[in-house]
């Protein structure tokens, strides 16, 4: 029996790839495996309000801080297209949904994988109030392949700690369709992770995902690029096993730098770091030679810099950021997180 009406409120967080996913085929299939920490702090509140409107849509507005965002509705409408064809029962319905973030939006952070990860458990929600006979483990792994069609990103939203997404011989059960949780063992100074963020350029990136994405299509270098992520997750097993922070820290930048090395080869050519952002990257590299305390940095398509290390280190680098970094940061902004366990 169909519900009329109601409302139903998630919460989904961000995460931060290590093994960056850049490169896709099909309908939102990735070009290879990625790696990513989910975030603890960085999450998307959304609520989904339905009510019975049978129609060809499924129709829907979105609301984002409470105001009525129409520019996000076309790659809302993008997902409920795609999604409807595995939950037939959405153009039963007309939906209102009102999201907020934790965190600002097009900072840095990947605002679609939660926004998009949250919209993805609301429905599984839907579906489950409807009937559907999923159990956590089924209803997650149903969220994760549903946000996918979203936001690639997003379907490593769903579980926490260290997340596969793509089939990869090196991990059993992976998947191209959804992600999993990391199945080894993982050293304790990877399980306390923090990750801040140093706010280089706040804003909207002058880059969309989907965009770079569409640029390894044909890229000269995505073939190699594509077998360098493979064998760098592959090879992040046993550091993350033993803990070995160096061996982590320069695959996780090699990675991070390779991307950006993508856009700046392709045509057209992106450069997405700022002076300020390489002039960060320099200072970390120099606090490192100089203290040799664990500290590593990632970027994702843009200019912010995410820093990682211990939490047995935190106080000391957030001395550093307070004394060093905040001069590059814009408003000398940064937030800070950390993997949630």
């Amino acid at each position: 029996m169909g519900l009329k009406s109601g409302k139903i409120r998630v919460t989904s967080p961000s995460n931060i790839a290590l093994i960056k996913y850049w490169g896709k085929r099909g309908e939102q299939i990735p070009a290879h495996a990625s790696l990513s920490f989910t975030l603890s702090h960085s999450l998307t509140e959304t609520e989904l309000s339905f009510v019975e409107e049978p129609s060809e849509g499924p129709g829907f507005r979105f609301f984002f801080h409470g105001r009525h965002r129409p520019d996000f509705e076309p790659k809302i409408a993008t997902f409920f297209r795609r999604v409807a064809a595995h939950i037939p029962f959405l153009r039963d319905y007309h939906f209102e949904i009102h999201s907020r973030n934790t965190f600002p939006h097009s900072s840095g952070m990947a605002s679609s994988a939660s926004g998009m990860s949250a919209l993805a458990l609301a429905l599984v929600q839907l579906e489950r109030d409807l009937g559907a006979d999923l159990d956590a483990f089924a209803a997650a792994r149903r969220a994760s392949f549903l946000a996918r069609l979203g936001s690639g990103s997003a379907c490593r939203s769903l579980y926490k700690g260290l997340v596969v997404w793509g089939r990869i011989s090196a991990i059993p059960g992976s998947s191209d369709a959804y992600a999993i949780p990391y199945p080894y063992g993982v050293h304790p100074i990877f399980r306390g992770v923090q990750d801040t963020i140093l706010l280089i350029q706040r804003g909207q990136k002058s880059l969309a995902s989907s965009l770079g994405h569409e640029l390894m299509q044909g890229h000269p270098h995505a073939k190699p690029r594509f077998e360098e992520a493979e064998k760098n997750l592959e090879s992040l097993i046993p550091v993350l096993k033993s803990g070995d922070w160096e061996a982590f820290g320069g695959l996780v930048e090699r990675e991070a730098l390779s991307l950006h090395a993508m856009m700046m080869t392709a045509t057209p050519a992106y450069l997405l770091m700022l002076p300020n952002t390489v002039a960060v990257l320099h200072a970390v590299w120099d606090y490192r030679k100089q203290t040799g305390h664990p500290l590593c940095f990632t970027l994702d398509a843009g200019a912010n810099v995410h820093l990682l290390y211990p939490e047995t280190h935190r106080q000391l680098i957030l001395d550093f950021i307070d004394g060093e970094l905040l001069r590059y940061c814009q408003g000398q902004g940064y937030m800070a997180d950390r993997a949630a366990y």
